[in-house]
């Protein structure tokens, strides 16, 4: 059962690369951009569901909240695109639990593996647990803020699809470009250009979230008279 399985992970891993590539080069809003990302979301759910099974059979801990995350974080991207900005429901409550418990999780396995009460997973540096950890906290602050206020409005809708979105992507690009090093040749993985790839998405939310935050326009489609969000 592992082989279908992990043919259906890496065939995923590869379409979400292309398709986030596609989604952040075409115009945010334009057809095809959409169709990018609708692409985008289903590749990234089935490869962080495959790679949450396949973790778990094999008792690595942390790459089970690892494809957990990257379902929660590309989901709840895909969700605040797709529906009303004055809207929460069941889902949001249950988004909220998750991402609670992934950074729980992630943050006690850190500590037990710095202390040494847990063997850290080959090639996973202690610290990566901390930081994964603590954007599942902060993520999960994110929802705690949208389900006090109702729901989402202007520029911080936009915000929260952006950088959910890169971050999904980030795991990808990171999980092959560093986690999968062996499969490049001698020179590439010796050379360090594979972490310019891998750590493209990150810098890509950077700049994202400063020129939505720093842009009158972001906030204007999304604002109505009465400062409720509109679509």
């Amino acid at each position: 059962m592992r082989l279908p399985i992990l043919i259906l992970h890496v065939s995923a891993g590869i379409v979400g690369l292309l398709s986030g590539t596609a989604a952040m080069s075409f115009r945010k809003g334009s057809h095809w951009h959409r169709v990018a990302g609708n692409v985008f979301v289903a590749a990234m759910l089935t490869m962080g569901m495959c790679g949450s099974y396949m973790a778990l059979v094999k008792h690595q801990t942390n790459n089970v909240f690892g494809g957990v995350l990257t379902v929660y974080l590309v989901s709840t991207a895909w969700l605040v695109g797709r529906r009303r900005a004055a809207e929460t429901n069941f889902f949001d409550w249950a988004a909220l639990l998750m991402a609670l418990e992934i950074g729980g999780g992630l943050l006690t396995l850190g500590f037990r593996v710095a202390n040494g009460l847990e063997e850290a997973q080959a090639g996973v540096p202690p610290g990566m647990y901390f930081f994964m950890g603590a954007v599942s906290l902060l993520a999960a602050a994110g929802d705690i803020r949208m389900l006090v206020n109702g729901g989402i409005f202007g520029r911080p809708r936009i915000v929260r699809h952006l950088w959910r979105m890169c971050f999904g992507w980030f795991i990808a690009t990171g999980s092959f470009f560093l986690g999968q090093q062996q499969v490049f040749p001698e020179m590439v993985r010796t050379s360090n250009v594979l972490f310019v790839p891998a750590l493209l998405p990150l810098l890509l939310l950077i700049f994202w979230v400063v020129r939505v935050r720093s842009s009158r326009a972001a906030a204007g489609p999304y604002v109505g008279a009465e400062g409720r969000a509109v679509d």
